[in-house]
């Protein structure tokens, strides 16, 4: 049954006469997000409902007709969709990083090489977390509007893709000396989890741009848990990945791990330009037809 909010006709003016506190800073949340019929209305699959009682006064002109419900209108809040979790996945690309974790730990114990894994995904999950809270404050300490930085991480993206479009490794994440350095601390025993495993070869400047731009596009508390949810994800996937790094190397081999490079690639592409076209359009309203 649609809610009392879903049935307002256009041009109609609303008024709460009597709704809890509570119910009332939700209604409110509800209309500004635009979230009933009209021009800003969201899919259903991009919505969930809350129940609240409330009293409302329907009018238009001077005629005006009351309307209570003890239980209830139906009101749909905006969710998290599943873009950024797919842009993570694509410009993280734990499968990439296989070859490298089996270089960097062949001569490690099997607890060191479990540790290892631990500790690198715990690290790309930590990365994301502390991206998506503190990635739009350090903009606007440093007075950096968001437009400009996509279309700046829209460019990093399509870099990244572009290199791997062409299969390149993700070596060209770090410099000489980092996987020097590395290798050097590998032989030791010596934990290479965080540099260069996770930094920078999982999660770069790449992965830590897409996550502060869809932070700004985290309007609720429930939106940034999502966003957040989604670094549990990719932490999960690199410990996956990790742990069956025999047996995915042998499987798909240096080919199919090339293959699935390219593909998300091709991904990763089609978001960066979707992202720098945002910005682009925020920084110049005439490119989007407005004045």
């Amino acid at each position: 049954m649609l809610g009392a909010a879903e049935m307002l006709p256009p041009r109609l003016s609303l008024r709460v006469l009597r709704c809890p506190p509570r119910g009332l800073a939700l209604l409110g949340a509800a209309l500004r997000c635009g979230c009933v019929r009209g021009k800003n209305s969201l899919s259903p699959s991009h919505v969930f409902r809350l129940r609240i009682p409330f009293t409302l006064s329907l009018s238009k002109g001077p005629r005006a007709q009351m309307l209570h419900s003890p239980t209830v209108p139906t009101l749909r809040l905006p969710l998290m969709d599943f873009k950024p979790l797919v842009t993570l996945l694509a410009i993280v690309n734990p499968l990439a990083c296989v070859a490298f974790f089996i270089h960097y730990t062949q001569h490690f114990t099997r607890e060191q090489r479990q540790r290892t894994i631990l500790v690198s995904s715990f690290s790309a999950f930590a990365v994301i977390a502390a991206s998506a809270l503190l990635g739009v404050q350090i903009l606007q300490f440093f007075g950096i509007s968001l437009a400009s930085f996509q279309v700046g991480g829209g460019l990093l993206l399509l870099t990244a893709s572009l290199s791997m479009l062409n299969a390149q490794t993700p070596q060209t994440k770090s410099n000489p000396d980092e996987l020097l350095d590395a290798e050097e601390r590998a032989a030791q025993g010596a934990s290479i989890a965080v540099v260069p495993l996770t930094i920078p070869l999982l999660t770069g400047p790449a992965t830590m741009s897409t996550v502060v731009i869809y932070a700004d596009k985290a309007k609720t508390v429930l939106q940034m848990a999502t966003l957040i949810g989604y670094g549990v994800v990719i932490g999960l996937a690199t410990a996956l990945c990790f742990s069956l790094a025999g047996p995915i190397a042998r499987v798909l081999g240096k080919t199919g791990i090339n293959v699935m490079t390219r593909l998300m690639g091709l991904i990763l592409a089609a978001l960066s330009v979707e992202v720098m076209a945002d910005g682009l359009h925020t920084l110049f309203p005439i490119l989007a037809g407005r004045r």
